[in-house]
């Protein structure tokens, strides 16, 4: 895998693939802060198995070897920290938009994004992205950061996923049954394209910022339209309908008392049934 990644992503200063580890994003995290920080940037590394693999808000990764594509990558990135959180949704974002080039384009529209950043096949989970992020050993300026991108995405085992999380879950066998496209991507191709997805993205936000992430957005939103529940901590603390997000990201729902903007953090956000 490693040695095909190195091909096609030039990028790439480094790529590992692993045969398990606990965590791509925490071992990326790791090297950063250690005096120095690796050197060696855009660094791809990738594993056949995580024991340790985490989503947002700290919720664990199931996966077993072959089952589940996962791999993480670190990159620095020249922004102010208060435009951190709106990188959620924006590599959210290009990984949707990334992928929908490797299916027919006949079903390219049943991949959407949940925000901030999952991906939704048939509305079903396929995919979470995890975003960190970290002052290196090297930092070069106040508004230098690491970055740590981590996805993992159901390759197999979507049925026997389904019925132990007791909610639809979508696994990329499935999109390939039905998708003469999706069957010919492998699972290097699907890493090569979300990871050279995540450097143009962040490239063009620091060139240009975020002024085209709502436009873009909605062109893979998932939510649109439809009622929603937001969570904090459990606790119900907003409802209305999604209508898109603002150029920080934020999602924005629309009820009784206006359009509300919710920041990306420890809040879920959930379809009403």
């Amino acid at each position: 895998m490693a040695a095909t990644l190195r091909e096609i992503l030039p990028q790439f200063r480094q790529v590992d693939w692993l045969e398990q580890t606990g965590s791509t994003n925490a071992d990326l995290l790791a090297l950063a802060r250690r005096d120095g920080g690796p050197p060696d940037r855009p660094w791809l590394l990738g594993t056949h198995l995580q024991s340790q693999g985490r989503g947002r808000a700290g919720r664990t990764w199931q996966n077993r070897i072959g089952a589940n594509l996962m791999f993480s990558c670190a990159f620095d990135v020249f922004l102010p920290a208060r435009q951190l959180p709106t990188l959620a949704p924006l590599i959210g974002m290009a990984t949707c938009q990334a992928l929908r080039t490797r299916l027919d384009a006949r079903h390219r529209t049943r991949l959407t994004m949940k925000w901030p950043n999952d991906l939704l096949w048939d509305q079903a989970k396929l995919a979470g992205i995890l975003i960190e992020s970290t002052r290196s050993g090297t930092a070069q300026a106040a508004d230098h950061h690491l970055i740590i991108i981590g996805m993992g995405l159901n390759l197999e085992d979507a049925r026997a996923l389904s019925q132990s999380l007791d909610r639809r879950i979508a696994d990329w066998a499935e999109i390939a049954a039905e998708d003469s496209a999706a069957a010919h991507a492998t699972a290097a191709d699907l890493a090569a394209c979300a990871a050279r997805a995540w450097y143009d993205a962040l490239n063009h936000a620091t060139a240009r910022g975020f002024a085209d992430l709502p436009a873009r957005y909605a062109e893979v939103d998932g939510l649109a339209g439809r009622m929603l529940d937001v969570l904090d901590d459990g606790r119900l603390r907003h409802t209305g309908a999604a209508c898109g997000i603002d150029g920080d990201g934020r999602l924005l729902l629309r009820n009784a008392d206006g359009v509300q903007a919710i920041s990306v953090g420890e809040i879920s956000v959930r379809l009403q049934r």
